[in-house]
C-alpha cells in the first residue's frame, strides 16, 4: 500500500536530481530496506512541520531509520556544506534549508 502524500513531499522527478549524491553517502553494509525517496520526504516532513522524530507519520520508514540517514547526511565535512543542505538546495527547498539550520542550531 502506498503511503499518503504530504505537502512537504518533493516529486519523484525532483528527487532523482539528488538521489545519486544521497546514495553515494551510504555506508555499504546490507541491502537497503526502505526507498530513499521516502526517507528524504520524511526528513522534509520533519523539518517543515517541526515534528519530533517519533512523530514520523505512518507510511514513512521508522523514525530510527530516518534519524540514522539524517545523522549521515548532516555529518560535518571540513570546508564543505552538509550533504543534506546541498540536496535541499538542489531540490529547490530554501525554506527547508533554513529549518535545517535552525534544528542544528546554526544561522
Amino acid at each position: 500500500m502506498a503511503r499518503p502524500e504530504f505537502a512537504s513531499d518533493v516529486s519523484r522527478e525532483e528527487f532523482e536530481a539528488v538521489r545519486g549524491m544521497l546514495e553515494a553517502a551510504r555506508r555499504k553494509t546490507r541491502p537497503r530496506k526502505h526507498d530513499l525517496y521516502d526517507v528524504f520526504c520524511a526528513m522534509l516532513y520533519l523539518l517543515e512541520t517541526g515534528s519530533a522524530w517519533r512523530g514520523v507519520p505512518e507510511g514513512f520508514p521508522p523514525w530510527r531509520t530516518v534519524h540514522e540517514y539524517f545523522t549521515q547526511w548532516t555529518a560535518r565535512r571540513p570546508g564543505e556544506p552538509m550533504l543534506l543542505e546541498v540536496a535541499l538546495e538542489q531540490a529547490g527547498r530554501p525554506a527547508t534549508v533554513a529549518a535545517l539550520h535552525k534544528v542544528l542550531g546554526r544561522r
